[in-house]
């Protein structure tokens, strides 16, 4: 961690791949936003850039604007792809099938999965929002793959138990549990189990 002044910067990478759910990914980053210590690195993968578009109506550079820093994801040069670049670790949201199996493998021929791998190398927090339904054996293996490595698999699963009235809150409780995770949940945007009566 580098301290800037009187603030510690939290350095966190958000990754975007091109499952189906780029509302988890900007979630995130406008969460990551109100937590003033956290600097967040981003990095979309080419087909992130149509599923923003089909889904959200946006462009990339709406989504760079949420980021502090953002890069391309043919810059393996880039300082995310380094272990000696210092991060809490990386949230890949949503996390394609594709995206999972390439982390699994070590398949890192691009900066979204090579930031990854160097996340795991680094036995730093990796969490995957994996993203599809229903799943076979080969999705179930690459998921055990991951988490034997370090990886955690954090399929967005509805709470229902918070009583959410919208998509909005739905969404914003998955990404606040992935949040909790790194320990940079924004204060009272995550409703928590207090226990049931009786």
């Amino acid at each position: 961690m580098e301290e800037i002044g009187v603030n510690v910067v939290k350095k966190i990478i958000v990754g975007i791949s091109g499952a189906s759910g780029a509302i988890y990914g900007k979630r995130i980053l406008e969460l990551l936003r109100e937590v003033r210590e956290v600097e967040t690195h981003l990095v979309l993968s080419h087909a992130a850039s149509k599923t923003i578009a089909h889904e959200l109506a946006l462009c990339p550079e709406d989504l760079y604007a949420l980021a502090d820093i953002h890069y391309d994801e043919n810059d393996i040069g880039a300082t995310i792809a380094s272990g000696s670049f210092k991060t809490e670790g990386m949230i890949v949201a949503p996390c394609s099938v594709k995206t999972l199996s390439a982390i699994a493998h070590s398949l890192s021929d691009t900066l979204l999965i090579r930031a990854a791998d160097v996340t795991l190398k680094e036995r730093r927090p990796l969490i995957l929002m994996v993203r599809e339904t229903p799943l076979h054996l080969g999705h179930i293996k690459a998921m055990q793959a991951v988490t034997e490595m370090g990886a955690i698999v954090a399929p967005p699963v509805p709470a229902f138990y918070t009583g959410p009235k919208t998509i909005e809150d739905i969404v914003t409780q998955s990404c606040a549990r992935v949040l909790d995770q790194l320990g940079v949940c924004p204060e009272n945007i995550m409703s928590r189990w207090h226990g049931g009566e009786g």
